[in-house]
């Protein structure tokens, strides 16, 4: 029986997992961009439920009074522009009695508009997916708890770490899209998928190609650091980009920039630093040192679609998708470089 048990939490079962959890994240992520690009943080309201149910509504009937209706506790409706939460369990009379409801008090947003609430209701499914495919992996990673045991605690902090970013998420809501909270928001799945292909190195076996030396796996390090520069001051520029879209709105996007912040020059600017530093490393790790070339080409893939969506966005007047797009490969492009990095470091000790 202790061989079977053995055998099902298998160090391959738990790589599987690992591995399934690292795309998922990458799927949050995108998901997250595509509610960013559509405009669709609020398309429910309040959370974890939306509108009050489990399955959102689908016409603009199902959160306005309703006469002779049993209602939920927690249920939500729009009254007079405003959002109104059922006290408690109900049987409605002809009439909206205000006895029954209490104001919804933590933001002042009362819009329904089907698409962005299914769109939101299907960000937080995929995050909810996400984090129940990393806590699989936290129970497969308690094969290590005896021989590896920060295998194990690490796996466990992946999950602590989901749930602290779905309490992000909430506040996020609660704080009608603060832009530094979505920023924030971003920052930790960012660190979550750094902890998983961090754990995901340490489990795969050693890929003896990717020799290296001191100089260039310290090399590899700055460029994470630069790169986290840069993915850092195009937050701020988001930032600034999410202040004018409040401010002038969708229509007018050619404008969004005509007085753009310092830090949006430098931004623009320091990508030529990054390219240059990327095309000395490839060129070291494919020639000199005879890596397979399919992770590098790879990285120069998406460098060549971020600083083409930057374009785009620069020049092309923001158009749709080129913010998502921009902000997704940044994320793919740090995840390929903290796994070389990685193999580098282990490289060196072989």
């Amino acid at each position: 029986m202790n061989k079977t048990i053995q055998n099902f939490f298998s160090e391959k079962r738990y790589r599987q997992w690992l591995s399934l959890s690292i795309l998922l994240i990458y799927l949050i992520v995108i998901a997250g961009a595509v509610v960013r690009m559509t405009g669709s943080g609020m398309g429910c309201p309040d959370w974890p439920k939306c509108f009050g149910y489990l399955i959102p509504p689908t016409e603009q009937s199902q959160i306005e009074f309703s006469p002779e209706t049993p209602y939920k506790e927690g249920m939500v409706i729009i009254v007079d522009e405003e959002l109104r939460v059922a006290k408690d369990d109900f049987f409605s009379t002809k009439t909206f009695s205000e006895k029954n409801w209490e104001p919804y008090t933590k933001h002042d947003y009362a819009l329904f508009n089907v698409y962005h609430t299914w769109t939101e209701y299907v960000n937080r499914l995929v995050g909810a997916l996400g984090g129940l495919v990393v806590l699989i992996m936290f129970i497969f990673s308690l094969r290590y708890i005896k021989k590896r045991p920060w295998i194990t605690i690490l796996s466990f902090v992946a999950v602590i770490s989901m749930v602290v970013q779905a309490v992000i998420g909430k506040i996020v809501v609660d704080t009608h899209l603060s832009p530094a909270l979505i920023t924030f928001h971003m920052i930790v799945a960012l660190l979550i998928v750094g902890l998983l292909i961090y754990l995901l190195h340490e489990v795969k076996p050693i890929d003896y190609r990717f020799k290296s030396n001191k100089k260039m796996a310290q090399f590899a390090a700055l460029l994470i650091i630069l790169t986290l520069v840069q993915v850092a001051m195009g937050t701020q520029v988001r930032q600034f980009i999410d202040h004018q879209v409040d401010l002038l709105g969708y229509p007018l996007s050619s404008t969004w920039l005509e007085n753009g912040p310092l830090v949006f020059i430098i931004h623009r600017s320091y990508s030529i630093l990054l390219v240059i530093a990327h095309i000395w490393f490839f060129y070291q790790m494919i020639q000199k040192f005879q890596h397979p070339k399919t992770p590098y080409y790879l990285l120069a893939s998406l460098f060549v679609i971020t600083i083409l969506s930057g374009v785009f966005m620069n020049y092309l007047d923001f158009p749709f998708g080129s913010q998502a797009v921009h902000l997704v490969i940044a994320s793919l492009i740090l995840g390929v470089q903290f796994y070389l990095w990685m193999r580098l470091r282990v490289a060196l000790k072989s």
